[in-house]
């Protein structure tokens, strides 16, 4: 090949000694327009790092035969609805879980049609790590950009723009670096300095585990070999706490029979959303903001001295207080803001425009409010990512920044520095469908 050496800009230098240590369990998701070759790239990646059983090997290569295919449809391993394989596209989120001898990774499949935009958000939601496809012979298209602003506004730390196809392309340095150029001119509008970009061949496996020396211009990793670098999850435990109550575990202690007296053991149980909980900690009560020690945590009937974000937890403390579920247990001297209006961005998801004049669920981490929608401030361009008058009717996919009005007020943080209680759903009230999702801004 005589094509001149190329290094993408903002390339990771590739560094064995980066892959060298394991770096905790990443979740990331595919995500990209239809027909981009998510589903592929994944059962290819199963496949090659030797995460595919001889059973399924068997089934998808008689499926493969039986369409007629010369060769293996490795997208048949993550396509597991029947309605999926009929089509040959991804509907549902598929959640593939793989290893290596440095990592565990769990793998969000997202789909690519524009009308299940909503389960890419939700894919999203939990992941460290999204990998935007592009087939190299369309480029960069509209589901391209929607899919890297969701990534952007769900707070995905770290994105990879991986050129698909590129063996159709004769893997023409030209083709790629224009792809590159114009996904970066894009990310940069929202403030990304970085991007990893790579150029593979989902379909014969090419750049998704190792290098291979036929791309003489590429300098870069593996796909392999970046998610094995690339830091996880954003480090909660150093911020402030938060454990919104799902629970009041109550239980009757003693035996009144052999003359002890009966007492009540009362705890909370919940999720960490973020911080650390320890014996004799104080933390604050959400919504009145009373005061306690923990006395007791418990993970899974096992007493703990200490509980890091990310655990379901039982907590007792030193004294009484009327908590419920919805509640939240927080920081003592960081509190969430207790909040009665909120700025927030929404994705609207249902097939039904959004009606200003009727109430809404909001259901933020344990806790259900009725909601009005005070104000519709714009909709985003998904192409320009400029801010436009907000039209007649907001659709199923248009981003909008709306301000909420809430019955009762809910214990939050902007979504930048939590993305657990700075996030939360938009329910119908009618039919209990979830019709939106949303950050919190302000």
């Amino acid at each position: 090949m005589n094509a001149p050496t190329y290094q993408a800009p903002q390339t990771i230098k590739h560094d064995p000694a980066l892959v060298t240590q394991p770096s905790g369990l990443l979740r990331f998701i595919t995500a990209g327009s239809v027909d981009d070759g998510k589903s592929t790239l994944i059962g290819r990646l199963l496949y090659d790092t030797g995460n595919v059983a001889a059973d399924q090997l068997a089934s998808i290569q008689a499926t493969s035969k039986k369409r007629g295919l010369a060769a293996i449809d490795w997208s048949l391993l993550t396509d597991g609805l029947i309605a999926e394989r009929e089509q040959g596209i991804t509907i549902d989120v598929a959640y593939r879980y793989f290893a290596t001898a440095r990592r565990k990774f769990i793998i969000g499949d997202a789909p690519g049609h524009e009308q299940y935009t909503r389960n890419m958000v939700t894919a999203a939601s939990t992941a460290d790590l999204a990998i935007l496809l592009v087939d190299a012979r369309k480029g960069v298209v509209t589901q391209t950009r929607r899919h890297a602003y969701l990534a952007h506004l769900l707070g995905i730390p770290e994105l990879v723009l991986a050129v698909n196809k590129m063996d159709m392309v004769d893997w023409q340095v030209s083709v790629y670096q224009s792809i590159v150029d114009e996904f970066k001119i894009f990310v940069s509008q929202l403030g990304r300095h970085h991007v990893q970009a790579i150029p593979l061949s989902a379909l014969d496996g090419t750049n998704l585990v190792t290098r291979t020396d036929a791309i003489a211009w590429y300098e870069g990793p593996s796909l392999l070999e970046h998610l094995e670098s690339s830091p996880a999850r954003r480090d909660i435990n150093h911020a402030p706490t938060r454990l919104p109550v799902q629970r009041v575990v109550r239980v009757m202690l003693g035996n009144a029979a052999n003359g002890a007296t009966d007492s009540e053991f009362r705890g909370y149980q919940g999720m960490l959303a973020s911080g650390q909980l320890q014996l004799g900690d104080e933390i604050a009560v959400m919504p009145m903001g009373q005061r306690a020690r923990i006395t007791g945590l418990s993970v899974a009937d096992r007493a703990m001295q200490e509980v890091t974000a990310d655990r379901s937890v039982v907590v007792s403390l030193d004294r009484d207080i009327d908590i419920s579920r919805g509640d939240m247990l927080c920081d003592a001297n960081r509190p969430p803001r207790a909040a009665k209006t909120l700025i927030a961005d929404i994705c609207w998801l249902a097939e039904q425009t959004l009606e200003i004049q009727r109430k809404y669920l909001v259901k933020h981490t344990t806790r259900t409010v009725n909601a009005l929608f005070d104000e519709l401030i714009y909709r985003i361009d998904i192409n320009t990512l400029a801010p436009e008058v907000i039209p007649a009717k907001i659709a199923m996919n248009d981003i909008i920044r709306v301000k909420l009005k809430l019955q009762q007020p809910l214990f939050i943080d902007t979504y930048t520095s939590n993305r657990t209680t700075g996030s939360f759903i938009i329910i119908d009230t009618v039919t209990l469908n979830t019709v939106a999702a949303g950050v919190i801004v302000a």
